[in-house]
């Protein structure tokens, strides 16, 4: 794992390709901006480690380019879970929910996320509070979308039964 300087990142990304990203969803280019410059950009090699079970949940992902495969874990049971792809956040519910990782995720090829920390979340909702409004209406509306899936497959296998 490498840490990138994120104003570069940002750069050669531009604003355009970073706003497609469904978590960066309306937020202004100035609270991007603040991330960038605030948060850490990492890239990581296919099959690096992002994070694993009992990692501290202080922090999430956003993923700029690349994907991650995620494995729940429970039980002393392990398993496949989903692939988390370009856009989406990585991490997210345990730093809301206040606990260690619950699984882990690894890269599924190269790819580059941007890490915010718990602090900064904090610092945004301070310093940016339409920007951080957004944003967590956004990454609800990520786990929203996650739980229908869920329900979606319940249901599915209920009438596979």
């Amino acid at each position: 794992m490498q840490t990138l300087k994120g104003s570069r990142v940002m750069t050669q990304l531009g604003l355009d390709y970073i706003r497609q990203c469904s978590t960066f969803g309306a937020l202004s280019d100035d609270g991007i901006r603040y991330l960038f410059k605030e948060g850490r950009v990492l890239q990581l090699e296919k099959g690096e480690t992002l994070f694993q079970l009992d990692d501290p949940g202080n922090r999430f992902y956003i993923i700029l380019k690349g994907s991650f495969r995620f494995y729940k874990h429970h039980h002393d049971k392990c398993t496949y879970i989903r692939d988390h792809v370009f856009g989406e956040e990585l991490g997210f519910i345990a730093m809301i929910a206040l606990h260690n990782r619950r699984g882990s995720a690894h890269a599924a090829e190269a790819s580059i996320v941007l890490e915010i920390s718990s602090a900064l979340f904090n610092r945004l909702q301070k310093s940016w509070p339409k920007d951080f409004g957004l944003l967590l209406l956004n990454l609800s509306r990520g786990m929203a979308r996650r739980i229908r899936e869920l329900n979606n497959m319940l249901v599915e296998r209920d009438f596979d039964s």
